[in-house]
């Protein structure tokens, strides 16, 4: 197949490109480099998916690129790419997180419809969608109610994949993603700020108490559930959480993280931050149905590659 992967300079983005071009498929693509987080950390990212003959790169924006001849051929698209940050979205960033979000992804979708050929658009939508949840584990019927902006932008472009296939028939999947985390993780997520801090000998910072919990995810199970929806006649359609099927506290995972790193680990209690939920749980009932969705991955095995990714990452840092 002929793919295109929105975002592939991004953590989730260049471990799918990776993955589709071990399995033989024919990859484009896409990133903005938006100075988010270093653009090196990012160029790193793409070594594995360059090394290949059948990956090709474009360096752009959704919302400025020409993007007919891009798709023009193209089977699948993985729509990956996104302003990230919930923290980040309030004030006078938020505009940024509407272009990038919402109005890239309305023209990725209308430029998709003038194509006609695409067979399928995997949308990464966020469990941040919920916001803060009444119930748990959460279902895909439950309440929407986004606690951050970024959050709302996220369910916007969600609305428009659900509202371009009901209306125009467009084969649209959209994926609830919960907290994943793994070698390559942005450098602003938890996981990858624990890592480092204990790498450095500095005291991890949690906001709150650390008894809030998450529903964490590990990078290759998110990325099977994409090439199953990929592949899925059944999911065209659908809109799927796609969890770790887990529910832990922040406090546990610092003691996961002392065992796999041998070290003892300091931590600081910080003051709350607008836009936090407090706890999330998925449902993944609807990925088992539609997808075959099963995580594979526990959180002590994934933590402690992220771990190992992290101190060959700062060893690199460090001595350049």
């Amino acid at each position: 197949m002929r793919c295109i992967v929105t975002g592939a300079a991004g953590f989730v983005g260049s471990h799918l490109a990776e993955r589709l071009l071990e399995d033989g498929h024919e990859v484009c693509g896409i990133d903005a480099f938006i100075d988010y987080y270093d653009r090196s950390i990012k160029e790193k990212n793409l070594e594995g998916p360059r090394s290949w003959k059948t990956f090709t790169f474009v360096e752009g924006n959704l919302t400025h690129l020409p993007l007919l001849p891009l798709l023009n051929g193209v089977d699948w698209i993985f729509h990956q790419a996104a302003q990230a940050g919930v923290r980040a979205s309030w004030g006078a960033e938020f505009a940024r997180y509407t272009e990038c979000n919402v109005l890239a992804t309305q023209r990725l979708l209308e430029t998709a419809l003038r194509v006609g050929n695409v067979k399928r658009i995997v949308y990464a939508s966020s469990s941040s969608v919920y916001g803060d949840a009444l119930q748990f584990p959460i279902t895909e019927d439950a309440q929407l109610r986004p606690y951050s902006p970024y959050g709302v932008t996220k369910l916007a472009a969600e609305n428009l994949c659900t509202l371009y296939h009901h209306n125009f028939g467009l084969p649209t999947v959209s994926l609830r993603y919960f907290t994943v985390y793994g070698p390559r993780q942005r450098p602003d997520m938890a996981f990858h700020r624990f890592c480092k801090a204990v790498l450095h000998h500095e005291p991890i910072r949690i906001y709150d108490d650390g008894l809030q919990t998450r529903d964490f995810t590990y990078i290759s199970d998110i990325v099977e559930a994409n090439l199953c929806a990929a592949t899925s006649n059944t999911a065209i359609g659908q809109v799927m959480n796609i969890a770790g099927g887990s529910r832990v506290t922040l406090r546990s995972v610092v003691d996961i993280l002392s065992q796999v790193s041998s070290s003892s680990v300091q931590v600081n209690f910080e003051e709350r931050q607008h836009g936090d939920v407090r706890h999330t749980f998925a449902d993944t009932t609807k990925a088992q149905h539609f997808l075959n969705y099963q995580p594979l991955v526990s959180l002590q095995e994934g933590l402690a590659n992220e771990f190992e990714y992290a101190r060959s990452l700062y060893r690199l840092v460090h001595t350049a």
